[in-house]
């Protein structure tokens, strides 16, 4: 299968040899935990630069609060943490990258101890906690719901003593450049039984990239690590920050990668819903703790539909969430906290307190108004085992890879430490395999001037393309979905396509919104392909899981 408009091989038509470059052995784009993970995992010898889009204390990892799973008391194992995986994942989850989480995933974790992370304890012991769908307290946590912010300031700090560390702010990846270049091409859909990437004669060198005042740069890298992270900003209620939009997505598509499971969106069961605040996330370890939902009768109603009540996987208690929405005519349901005792409260769930307290809240004696938004994107840039995307010298990890360890839906606290654990095996992997300084100077020599899709002459108007997108996705490719739904979303990507490019410019608003329409023109693909429901993808049309069909993953390419 394959439709829609000609995705473009590079978005313009520029002489590098004119632009500012940079030369580093390797590249890392995104400053989360995986890219930071990977970046310490170089050898000291080796010149590392690390790109952030935003200031470096920004994306999904900062704003992570629940914590990292890794298995510690004697009463859990990794079969367990393996069993609760792949349970979790809807039977998608491939089992040999899940192996590798659960198994590497505890001494990494005791790595970032070693950094210098302040995991909380309790009488001098690590202090466990429990989230949906795991079978023992295995949640590391830190400064009570502020886990995912400690583990970046450390891992910033200690990227920051290194002195073959370079940290650049404020870069904004435009495209990877490849030898050969290559061609654009059209959308090609394909079905795989395992997660498979496909192969390509190219090799990347580096990117191009637009600073904070709009001016272009050039970075060459023996070999390139994707550390972009998730795509919640497709959406237009979202628990990520504005920085999510998919970029690594797109770039890794015209690049030559492929793009395996974006119809698996997970939408986080409790965000805060209570206009006009933003839809700020209330982690899953408040109900780990104790706090279960009522209706809007004070209904308690999750045990009616899973023997693990709120603790159930993610996507059931979101899908649940949206029925007693549904039927009881309201926007939210409510988180009650009241088995939780005031002083637990603040010294556990801080951030929360402090954020709903701002908002005239006080969940030490109210109940939280919830409703589920989009959170983390269990797809991505296909890779294998040692994040090789298929393009040689490109790899993948985080949220913005697809190893295949989440299936169809994320076990909570799984993110975090998949970064970690594919952020170190994708740099041993670019360590191994690079090519050489000379390699690289030779095969950059033949890359100095690419041919894109617009010239940098052209000066275009500003549309209000983004807001007109997340309204799209939200109404026709959420949390349910069917055929009708979904041709109507292709049919206004297309034309928001069509007429932003009617209207070029080098500028981070317009590169932006051409990833931000292609990631989103292929996750609708995606949704509209896979012909089941199975996890974080509910289709109202095709309402059944199907394994004799479906039990596989959905590849995204260029077809040339």
């Amino acid at each position: 299968m394959k439709g829609g408009p000609t995705i473009p091989r590079y978005l313009f038509s520029l002489e590098l040899a004119q632009l500012p470059q940079y030369t580093f052995d390797y590249l890392v784009i995104g400053a989360g935990i995986a890219g930071l993970f990977s970046a310490l995992s170089f050898s000291p010898s080796q010149k590392v630069l690390v790109v952030s889009k935003q200031k470096l204390e920004d994306g999904n990892t900062y704003h992570a609060q629940g914590g990292i799973a890794a298995v510690l008391d004697e009463d859990d194992s990794a079969d367990l943490h393996f069993a609760d995986t792949l349970e979790a994942g809807a039977g998608l989850c491939e089992p040999e990258p899940v192996r590798a989480l659960v198994e590497e995933g505890p001494e990494l974790v005791k790595e970032l101890l070693a950094y210098g992370v302040p995991f909380d304890k309790e009488d001098g012991s690590i202090a466990l906690t429990k989230e949906g769908a795991h079978s023992r307290r295995r949640i590391w946590h830190a400064n009570g719901d502020a886990t995912g912010r400690a583990i970046l300031k450390t891992l910033l700090q200690r990227a920051q003593e290194r002195s073959n560390l370079t940290l650049w702010p404020g870069m904004f990846l435009v495209d990877l450049i490849t030898h050969p270049q290559g061609e654009g091409g059209k959308l090609k859909i394909s079905f795989s039984r395992g997660i498979t990437p496909q192969p390509s004669s190219r090799r990347c060198l580096g990117g191009v990239f637009l600073n904070a005042e709009g001016e272009l740069a050039v970075v060459w890298a023996r070999a390139v690590i994707l550390a972009t992270g998730g795509a919640g900003q497709l959406y237009e209620y979202t628990t990520n920050p504005e920085s999510a939009t998919g970029t690594g997505l797109a770039a890794a598509l015209r690049a030559g990668a492929s793009l395996a499971d974006l119809e698996f969106f997970q939408f986080h069961p409790t965000a805060l819903y209570l206009p006009p605040a933003p839809r700020f996330l209330i982690s899953e370890a408040v109900r780990g703790e104790g706090a279960v939902l009522r209706n809007l009768h004070g209904e308690r109603f999750m045990a009616k539909y899973h023997e693990l009540a709120e603790l159930a996987p993610r996507d059931v208690v979101s899908k649940v969430i949206m029925r007693e929405m549904k039927a009881t005519g309201t926007s939210c349901v409510y988180l009650d906290l009241s088995a939780l005792s005031a002083e637990l409260i603040k010294e556990r769930f801080p951030t929360i307190y402090h954020r709903c307290l701002r908002w005239g809240l006080d969940i030490t004696v109210e109940m939280i108004p919830v409703a589920p938004a989009a959170h983390y994107l269990m797809g991505g840039v296909a890779t294998d085992l040692h994040g090789r995307t298929g393009v040689g010298g490109l790899y993948a990890a985080g949220e913005a890879a697809c190893t295949g360890v989440h299936g169809a839906n994320r076990l909570a606290s799984n993110s975090l430490l998949e970064g970690i654990v594919f952020g170190r095996r994708a740099a041993l992997s670019a360590q191994r395999e690079s090519i050489t300084s000379e390699e690289l100077a030779e095969l950059r020599g033949s890359c100095q001037e690419i041919q894109g899709a617009h010239n940098i002459t052209t000066t275009g108007l500003q549309l209000e393309i983004k807001k007109q997108l997340q309204k799209t996705m939200t109404c026709y490719v959420g949390m349910e979905r069917e055929a009708s739904l979904l041709a109507k979303a292709s049919e206004i990507l297309s034309s928001l396509l069509a007429e932003k490019r009617a209207h070029p410019s080098i500028t981070h608003r317009w590169v932006e919104d051409e990833d931000m329409l292609t990631a989103a023109m292929a996750l609708t693909s995606a949704a509209a392909h896979r012909r089941e429901s199975r996890g974080a993808h509910e289709r109202l049309d095709f309402p059944e899981r199907d394994d004799v069909k479906w039990q596989g993953h959905i590849i995204i390419s260029l077809d040339r």
